[in-house]
């Protein structure tokens, strides 16, 4: 074996390697350790490894879950956080399935912008944006999202853009399952100042 072919195996190595342990990698990453386009071009024409958007790669047996298209959006907006529509799909409080991602993001981030994925941005500041954050990992790759009491009151704050009805269902099924508590709600409902708005609704909870 040539010394070029060994180099493009190590390379390629790595290339499958560095998927197993992130589940979903930019190409900007490869090219910072090194590895070369070519060898992504390589493995994709053995279908060894999926372009699944633009810049995006990930193992073609890769098991992300259904919340894949969550994690490609978060490696694409690595400053964004999931919400609203999105974030109830992800805690299963809701029976609808958004064509787009929402994720939000700071006031003066710059938009992103990308051809494949379907973003829905909304802009948040301050304790709005930063309070309530979780992050999860699953293969290696990180998703921040919402959660589940600060997810429920933004419905409330974004009713105009998501509809009453689609904030309530959240709110009903949130207490239903017992998701989170009374104080929890309260607590993000002030913060987001829709204490007054969400009052009569969750009076008619206790």
């Amino acid at each position: 074996m040539s010394n070029y072919q060994a180099t493009s195996l190590s390379k390629e190595t790595q290339v499958l390697q560095i998927l197993r342990l992130e589940g979903i990698v930019r190409a900007k990453e490869f090219r910072e350790r090194g590895i070369h386009q070519e060898y992504l071009r390589r493995l994709l024409n053995l279908g060894l490894i999926t372009r699944s958007g633009r810049g995006i790669y990930t193992l073609s047996n890769a098991d992300l879950t259904s919340n894949q298209s969550l994690f490609e959006a978060c490696v694409r907006v690595p400053h964004g956080i999931v919400c609203l529509l999105s974030a109830l799909r992800f805690h299963n409080l809701t029976t609808q399935a958004p064509f787009e991602i929402w994720m939000a993001i700071d006031n003066k981030a710059r938009l992103p912008k990308d051809e494949l994925l379907l973003l829905h941005i909304v802009y948040m500041s301050g304790q709005a944006l930063t309070a309530g954050v979780e992050e999860h990992f699953i293969v290696g790759q990180q998703l921040r999202v919402y959660n589940i009491p600060k997810t429920v009151v933004d419905c409330f704050k974004y009713r105009n853009k998501i509809g009453l009805d689609v904030a309530l269902e959240a709110l009903r099924e949130t207490w239903t399952q017992r998701r989170c508590t009374m104080d929890e709600l309260w607590h993000y409902a002030k913060l987001c100042r829709m204490a007054n708005v969400m009052r009569p609704y969750l009076e008619s909870l206790i």
